[in-house]
């Protein structure tokens, strides 16, 4: 009676610590309250006006194709950084691409990723990446000169990340956020791919990446039930694991918990709080069937990594030459978009990175201890360096539930024994509180007989 009269408290209390931590933080909220439909439809019409952005399209036409569209999102984040009194650092990234044996690109091209940096106050290393691509295609992906407006696909990710970049700019954050507009999607990932290799060739700490690509919800799904929702894709193997990682992992049941998994469920968490209205819809796989998003190349590299897309696609109005046959219309055209749908998901996505950037690191080095059978649990990490660490949360959930629905803060401690909670029928993790209330992503335990 002992045993159950402890464990009846440690859940109400761990349920009332997670009705606390679901209090908006007023700087968030006005931020995602400045969010405005007007300039993002505004940008996507003004990406559809340059006819194409094809990769193999015109890089020096000033009105036409995807140099003209490469050189106004530059100046985009040129603007809001003036704006900021300097704040962002922006960027062009540029490299030769040779002929690829998909033959999406057929001779030597340059292809220029865009981005802005907006510097972390007290842990500028840690940073977060939230991207989208700016070129677009028609029916045959290596063709330059079709009209590919491109409007869900995605000038639409591309509106999200400005818009939160000029929002965002304004504000301070502990961590470094990127704003990246990537080039040669449709061509195979090309632009993501350098970007993340270059990262990592530089030991860039990234935390975290976002891709948005095709977040218009078309609207000839406007009527669909779950209309209120944004799909989050996220990876459970972790695309770069090794073998030795592979038999931890078979050991414990930790698929359902890499890194990606982890931030999918806090983005989650963020709607929640954030956007009671409009909500994510996590679906545990890397992405859809035939198809691959920009952030696989970070995954791929061992960044963390999910994609938000629409919850219905169109494909009438995806990689379509522009045309009406048999009186119905084909085309990427800004009149299937639904403009206020991208601004919900660009709030979430601001209130994500927001809530990311403005927390402290995830624990390092978190382990479960295995060294005796017991009907207790151990939990270890790695103190924190960071100045206003106020402590840490032990999070929980049973084995078959997809979120974290328990959680109980533990102080500022390294260890930590959930007494009659057997490991064997939970799965638990370790996240880091700052003194503002700000809380990191879960970071899940690997066992350690030490």
């Amino acid at each position: 009676m002992r045993s159950f009269a402890f464990l009846l408290t440690i859940f109400v209390f761990a349920a009332a610590t997670l009705a606390q931590s679901n209090k908006p933080n007023p700087i968030i909220v006005n931020m995602i309250n400045q969010v405005s439909v007007k300039r993002i439809e505004e940008d996507i019409r003004k990406l559809v006006s340059f006819g194409t952005r094809n990769t193999n399209s015109s890089q020096d036409d000033p009105k036409r194709g995807i140099g003209a569209a490469r050189d106004w999102i530059f100046n985009q984040f040129k603007e809001i950084s003036i704006s900021c009194k300097g704040c962002l650092k922006v960027e062009k990234q540029s490299f030769e691409q040779q002929p690829t044996a998909n033959r999406r690109i057929l001779k030597p091209t340059i292809i220029t990723n865009v981005y802005a940096v907006l510097p972390g106050t007290t842990d500028p290393n840690r940073i977060y990446v939230v991207s989208a691509h700016y070129d677009s295609m028609c029916a045959n992906p290596a063709d330059g000169e079709c009209d590919a407006p491109g409007a869900n696909d995605d000038a639409s990710g591309v509106a999200a990340v400005l818009e939160m970049a000029r929002i965002m700019s304004l504000y301070k954050f502990d961590a470094t956020i990127i704003f990246l507009a990537v080039a040669g999607e449709e061509q195979g990932l090309l632009g993501s791919t350098y970007f993340a290799e270059q990262a990592k060739r530089e030991n860039w700490n990234i935390e975290a990446m976002f891709t948005n690509d095709i977040i218009g919800g078309v609207t000839t799904f406007k009527d669909a039930p779950d209309r209120q929702n944004v799909r989050v894709f996220s990876e459970g193997v972790p695309s770069n694991e090794t073998e030795t990682e592979a038999i931890i992992r078979r050991s414990v049941g930790g698929e359902n918990d890499s890194p990606s998994r982890q931030l999918a469920r806090f983005i989650k968490e963020t709607a929640e709080i954030y956007s009671p209205n409009f909500g994510v819809k996590m679906i545990f796989r890397r992405d859809r069937y035939l198809r691959g998003g920009d952030h696989i190349p970070f995954l791929e590299r061992g960044f963390p990594a999910v994609r938000f897309t629409e919850m219905h696609e169109d494909y009438n109005h995806q990689h379509q030459n522009v045309r009406t046959e048999n009186g119905k219309f084909y085309g990427d055209t800004p009149e299937y978009v639904d403009f206020q749908y991208v601004a919900n998901v660009t709030k979430i996505n601001l209130a994500s990175l927001a809530r990311l950037a403005l927390a402290p690191a995830k624990p390092k080095n978190v382990v479960i201890v295995t060294t005796q059978l017991t009907n207790d649990t151990e939990l270890r990490w790695e103190a924190s360096t960071e100045n206003d660490i106020a402590g840490y949360e032990i999070v929980w959930r049973e084995t078959t539930e997809p979120t974290w629905t328990n959680s109980i803060f533990v102080g500022n401690v390294t260890s930590y024994v959930m007494k009659n909670m057997s490991k064997d029928n939970y799965f638990f993790g370790v996240r880091a509180v700052d003194k503002d209330g700000n809380k990191s992503p879960v970071s899940f335990p690997r066992p350690s007989g030490r």
